[in-house]
């Protein structure tokens, strides 16, 4: 077997997971491409496992914590992402800039304190 086509297939599935996570602004698509980048290393242990005749097949073994480490990862991400979009409405990166919620006293938009309008009323 020829390792060069299984080390293409894997620079091109990184790439496109690369590519997804730079350019994506919904949570759930750049966890799906972090996934496809895990996947491409998955490929290329085993492939260089099975050029490299490996008895203790220990490319294939790590592949398997890989797996399993992906799967913890995406079950959490997953919830927190769900978390995130019932409470704020959105998955949208770009609005998650901050994850703090806001002081009872401030805008939500910027941050900056408003004035106490029960005191106001008062006086």
């Amino acid at each position: 077997m020829h390792l060069a086509y299984p080390a293409v297939l894997a620079v091109l599935l990184f790439c496109t997971g690369l590519y997804g996570v730079l350019a994506r602004r919904n949570a759930i698509l750049v966890l799906m491409s972090v996934e496809l980048m895990l996947n491409a290393v998955n490929l290329n242990l085993v492939a260089f496992d099975v050029w490299l005749r490996d008895t203790l097949r220990a490319g294939q073994a790590l592949t398997l914590f890989t797996i399993a480490i992906a799967a913890a990862e995406i079950g959490i991400g997953l919830a927190i992402v769900l978390l995130v979009y019932r409470n704020r409405g959105s998955s949208d990166i770009d609005r998650l800039r901050d994850l703090a919620e806001q002081p009872a006293g401030t805008d939500a938009a910027d941050g900056t304190p408003q004035p106490d309008t029960k005191a106001e009323a008062t006086a």
